[in-house]
């Protein structure tokens, strides 16, 4: 079988991996607490799927238009428009079938032929293979726990170049919990608009914002760079709707029309009835997401304090998501040498799943998700201690 070139490279996500063998181990009797995925251990919001059931009720279970329902691309502009004055409207609004498809299909509109993808770093393990799978090179700007992984527009600019098409900031970000702040995020709008290249901002984390930091997004700068803006969302964490599948992306028309042309060859439409749900949610699930948010909040401060207190571990609380990202590098000696190795005996010796960080980037670091209850991660931090102890130098 000859397969494509950029296929040579390709490789399962390393998130999606640990989740794969976490469920292997479990079914063949291992006992394992999984730190890996990024999933709300919440439920639905119960607005959701009875919407969904009676979608599915109804007999609303055929195609839809390749953008998605008109009434959730219409509620989604609004919704921006309320909060952040953006001027889209729903023919500048795609649904997509999660937000990982909504990113994939604009690295294949906007990249090809080693065009350049700017890139906040450490920084979530899809946004290069997509990057690279659709012809780009990525261009690195990195980040520093020293500030708690904030993302700089300076950096980000002066990696830019001639060949730059796009630049990517993933607010609040996986898997540092780094954050972008409006001022910050103003500054590289006025740079990308200044040369032509595209600004997308991954906000899917966007609520998870910590230490009553005031919230920021590009959208509010939409209406001043409407041909450089672009936002990409998701129903998948603030609504514990991660099986759901529902995406979108906001941004300038003519890209939106691009991406529903793809879109159509690529997925068809979204699910019928799964947008059904996402529409109930997004009008109906508030008190659901502000539960779970707070709830995070105390979990990520038990997480950092159970991090900190382990020896040959370097933490900082993170300002959003629900991810930690610990420099674990002053533990590699004779036993361990870099993440994977360490990721392999935090599994194979407490029974604890973590993400090696050279995932994301670094090979100092290993990431770990608190979207768990009190009680297991508790208990997971418990063995990773344990185990931690019994490293030597």
């Amino acid at each position: 079988m000859r397969l494509a070139e950029r296929a040579r490279t390709l490789s399962e996500s390393a998130t999606l991996r640990v989740t794969r063998k976490t469920a292997e181990l479990r079914a063949a009797g291992r006992e394992v607490i999984s730190f890996g995925a990024g999933e709300p251990d919440f439920p639905s919001p119960p607005v959701a799927i009875e919407a969904a059931r009676r979608a599915l009720a109804e007999g609303f279970t055929r195609y839809t238009a390749a953008a998605g329902i008109p009434e959730l691309r219409q509620a989604l502009a609004a919704r921006y428009g309320e909060r952040w004055g953006a001027p889209w409207t729903a023919d500048e609004t795609l649904i997509s079938v999660g937000a990982k498809a909504a990113l994939f299909q604009l690295m294949m509109l906007l990249l090809e032929d080693g065009g350049e993808l700017v890139l906040h770093m450490p920084a979530w393990v899809s946004f290069e293979a997509q990057a690279r799978f659709a012809g780009g090179q990525v261009v690195s700007a990195e980040t520093s726990v020293d500030d708690r992984y904030a993302i700089h527009a300076d950096t980000l600019i002066a990696a830019m170049g001639p060949r730059t098409r796009a630049v990517l900031v993933n607010t609040p970000c996986n898997p540092t919990g780094g954050v972008m702040s409006a001022g910050q995020l103003e500054r590289l709008a006025t740079a990308c608009a200044e040369r032509r290249v595209v600004l997308i901002a991954d906000e899917t984390y966007e609520r998870f914002v910590y230490d009553r930091a005031a919230a920021s997004s590009a959208a509010a700068l939409a209406a001043r760079f409407p041909e450089t803006v672009t936002v990409v969302g998701s129903f998948s964490k603030t609504y514990a709707m991660t099986g759901w599948r529902v995406g979108y992306v906001l941004g300038p028309r003519a890209l939106i029309t691009k991406l529903g042309a793809l879109q159509s060859h690529v997925t068809s439409n979204p699910t019928s009835f799964a947008m059904r749900g996402a529409l109930a949610a997004l009008s109906g699930a508030e008190d659901d997401v502000r539960r779970m948010i707070e709830a995070f909040s105390l979990r990520r401060d038990l997480v950092v304090d159970r991090l900190a207190a382990m020896p040959g571990v370097r933490v900082k609380p993170p300002a959003g998501a629900f991810y930690v990202l610990p420099d674990i590098s002053a533990l590699f000696g004779r036993r361990i040498d870099g993440s994977v190795a360490l990721a392999e005996y935090l599994l194979e010796t407490a029974g604890v799943a973590v993400v090696p960080g050279i995932a994301f980037g670094s090979d100092h670091h290993i990431r770990l998700s608190f979207a768990s209850a009190e009680a297991e991660l508790e208990t997971g931090l418990a063995r990773m201690a344990s185990a931690l102890a019994t490293l030597g130098p």
